[in-house]
């Protein structure tokens, strides 16, 4: 097995750095386009077989270090009685969507192990059929609470800030109600086999330092904390995550994932040696001429020589708009480098 990821989390030496891309299946593959016509997304996240088969596809096509599974960060909905809808335009919708803190202290929760069976299936399919790691997921209880409150109108999250500051307690228990939900699924995921686990609070970007610390620090640090007994490895992803290093640190992550606000060399030496760092180039990055994305992974790799517990990726997820071609010149540089 290609243990490279796995050595590199742990801030073990690495004869070079691992890669692996968020959002590594996705629209930007012909492969996965070519499935995802026949198929609404809805069918690919609840069908083992089609799941499996795209989390696949970026080892088949790309030769990266790891898999990250096929699925959505609000699937966790299901396990809270509500639905999820993946429309082919404007992003997903949870409905009833959540505006009341009655609403909150109805909400039931349905087992993971059959509100989310799909999900653990399609991890055991996977596994039966790689050789490299494979990276379970969830989304952290501030970012898929904004998605219950505001997700006909996330990029805003308007209901979210006002409930934040005029019921900050029901808030409170919403945030707890997910963040049990989320621990039971990450174990549940962590029985089936995934060999580590990335949380993606992708919407922490839109508080400020004091509201971080406040509604996202101590549910991230809860998840952390109750997975340690699970011997698996927790990576720690959020918007404007450059800036918050120091946060995130303190949360103590096998690893932290980094937008591109600031080198990656400076980031190493933010964060504690035993934490990985993960990142960060600009998805932008990848629309550069290949010749220039040959450079730019030369230059980061330099200048990250030496140093243990890097994992290449991007600061956010590929985007539909990136050349495939890029992509795989981008995966072959990194992984022709000998830092």
């Amino acid at each position: 097995m290609n243990d490279l990821f796995l050595k590199a989390l742990g801030c073990n030496p690495v004869p070079r750095p691992p890669v692996w891309l968020m959002r590594q299946a996705g629209r930007y593959m012909p492969q996965y386009r070519a499935l995802r016509e026949k198929h609404s997304l809805w069918e690919m996240f609840h069908h083992p077989d089609i799941a499996a088969a795209v989390t696949r596809q970026p080892l088949e096509y790309l030769g990266v270090d790891a898999a990250i599974l096929f699925s959505d960060i609000l699937v966790i909905a299901e396990a809270l009685g509500l639905t999820v809808q993946f429309p082919d335009k404007g992003g997903p919708r949870v409905e009833p969507a959540i505006h009341t803190a009655a609403q909150v202290a109805a909400l039931p929760y349905i087992p993971v192990s059959d509100s989310l069976h799909y999900v653990f299936e399609t991890i055991r399919l996977v596994k039966g059929s790689i050789d490299v790691p494979l990276i379970g997921f969830s989304g952290a209880p501030f970012t898929v609470a904004s998605y219950f409150i505001d997700s006909s109108s996330h990029h805003s999250f308007e209901r979210t800030k006002r409930w934040i500051k005029e019921d900050p307690q029901s808030f409170h228990a919403l945030l707890a109600r997910i963040t049990e939900a989320t621990i039971a699924y990450l174990k549940e995921q962590v029985k089936a086999g995934v060999d580590a686990l990335q949380v993606f609070d992708s919407w922490a970007s839109v508080l400020d330092d004091a509201e971080f610390e406040v509604f996202c620090a101590p549910y991230l640090l809860q998840i952390v904390d109750a997975l340690k007994e699970t011997g698996v490895p927790v990576i720690l992803f959020c918007r404007s995550s450059s800036l918050r290093s120091d946060a995130l640190s303190k949360i103590r992550p096998a690893g932290i994932s980094f937008d591109w606000h600031l080198p990656m060399k400076e980031l190493r030496q933010k964060v504690p040696a035993g934490i990985a760092v993960q990142g960060n180039f600009n998805p932008e990055f990848l629309k550069l001429s290949q010749s220039e994305i040959q450079l730019g992974v030369k230059e980061l790799l330099t200048s990250m020589h030496g140093e243990k517990g890097f994992i290449v990726n991007l600061g956010h997820g590929v985007t539909p708009d990136i050349p495939f071609e890029n992509v795989r010149c981008f995966v072959e540089a990194v992984k022709q480098s000998s830092t």
